[in-house]
């Protein structure tokens, strides 16, 4: 079984990562993240060169930069009445998921275009579940060590975004970091069901445009009073672990296939993050 991984914003863009994953299948998924913006949000999203703006009123968001440490990203077989386990807890592999991709990795998310960049083989069947961590590299952590070499300024921080931030006429820009440490849980319903010779395409959707929501959903609120210590930094983490999706994509183009044309966003989120 064939997987593919796209990362985006507004539009899909890629990244470069590896793969490690079993060989015994013939059948096709494609699985892409997307960052765009879904129909029930408020804000009105547009790009803008190699840039986002974000519209609320009279607020502004601009991201030029989104990027996130990502791992553990696995399929769970429909038959199986458990979740994904804990490699690190376990001391192994887990034979009830399917691994896409260890980890950890920084997804670097582009803001335009839409290309597919990694394939990875996997057994055909029936899965229910995505499973993957937004994760936190740590030095105390064996396993993030040489990441952390690779990119020091990741050190704790699993999320940067960049842009500008306007409100009442004032511009300001921003640099916005994240210490989220948690795992994604998404419920595929119906399963994805994939024959041998069969084909199917899994989106997970980040609505990047609800980040930096307000409470009330009526404003933007600058993205800098959500960092570590900030007013609005258990907010815009929680607007994060509600921003998530999954939906069956066949054709592609970042929109649930079940519910294209409906005026809502459609697509499955999970019991949420942990």
């Amino acid at each position: 079984m064939r997987l593919r991984l796209l990362f985006g914003l507004t539009t899909l863009a890629t990244v470069a990562l590896g793969a490690a994953a079993c060989t015994d299948g013939s059948g096709h998924i494609r699985l892409a993240l997307a960052g765009r913006a879904g129909a029930s949000s408020p804000v009105q999203a547009q790009a803008a060169g190699d840039s986002v703006v974000l519209a609320l009123g009279n607020d502004t968001v601009i991201i030029r930069s989104v990027e996130m440490v990502l791992r553990e990203v696995e399929l769970k077989r429909a038959e199986d009445a458990t979740g994904c386990t804990d490699s690190e807890e376990t001391g192994g592999d887990d034979d009830e998921c399917e691994e896409i991709e260890t980890g950890p990795m920084l997804v670097d998310v582009g803001l335009s275009g839409i290309e597919h960049v990694v394939t990875v083989d996997l057994p055909a069947g029936s899965f229910d579940e995505l499973e993957f961590k937004i994760h936190k590299p740590r030095n105390d952590n064996a396993d993030d060590q040489a990441f952390i070499t690779a990119h020091p300024d990741f050190q704790a921080i699993s999320i940067r975004v960049k842009g500008t931030f306007s409100a009442a006429g004032t511009r300001s820009d921003f640099t916005f970091t994240s210490d989220l440490d948690a795992e994604q849980e998404i419920e595929l319903d119906p399963p994805l069901n994939v024959a041998s010779d069969g084909s199917v395409n899994l989106t997970i959707r980040f609505d990047i445009a609800t980040w930096f929501l307000n409470a009330a959903h009526t404003a933007l609120v600058s993205p800098t009073t959500a960092n570590a210590g900030g007013i609005n930094e258990s907010l815009v983490e929680q607007n994060i672990r509600a921003s998530i999706r999954a939906f069956r994509d066949d054709d592609g183009d970042g929109e649930d296939d079940e519910h294209e044309g409906d005026d809502g966003d459609g697509g499955h989120s999970g019991p949420g993050i942990r």
